[in-house]
């Protein structure tokens, strides 16, 4: 890890395939060489459309996020202020995801509609794509499923994001280990 370069995992949950027309749901983040430095969102949904399917991924209830989850505001908000004592104005924070295109989408779009700007800029790391690079595997080798057989993580994906995003940390700190 450089001295500038903050890793950050992050995953999200959503109620569907695109930010402005689909929710942001819940939100979950690590410090990628300190896992258990953390922060978990659950949001209000926002958008006017549901994927069913999304909903059943995700376990989440969409009455449950309106009464109890926090305003999409509130929530990136608190999630900015983390970020920024993470990395105390001296590291630029880097978002690592896997499939960071989904998930990068969904925080860059949120952070823009409810703050006007995003703390992780265009930085983002793919973490299939690195996997691929590392060891010149095809896309198709990339499902976590094939990570974990290579990796050996002893963490596991369960699709809660803050779950989800400590398993990547993982995966990722694994990979750069070699």
């Amino acid at each position: 890890m450089s001295g500038y370069e903050l890793y950050i995992s992050v995953d999200v949950e959503t109620s569907g395939p695109i930010p402005g027309e689909f929710s942001l749901l819940s939100i979950g983040a690590c410090l990628v060489h300190q896992p258990e430095t953390s922060i978990y969102l659950e949001l209000q949904p926002d958008g006017i459309r549901v994927d069913p399917e999304a909903l059943v991924v995700t376990g989440l209830n969409l009455n449950h996020l309106k009464q109890h989850g926090l305003a999409p505001l509130d929530a990136m908000t608190q999630f900015e202020n983390w970020i920024n004592a993470a990395t105390n104005s001296e590291k630029k924070a880097v978002f690592v995801g896997l499939n960071a295109p989904f998930d990068w989408s969904f925080i860059n779009y949120y952070f823009h509609k409810y703050l006007g700007n995003n703390p992780f800029g265009y930085t983002a790391i793919d973490i299939k794509a690195y996997f691929m690079g590392l060891t010149g595997s095809d896309w198709s080798a990339t499902k976590s499923s094939h990570m974990v057989k290579a990796l050996c993580p002893s963490r596991r994906s369960s699709h809660n994001a803050l779950d989800d995003a400590q398993f990547q940390a993982e995966l990722f700190s694994l990979m750069m280990q070699r």
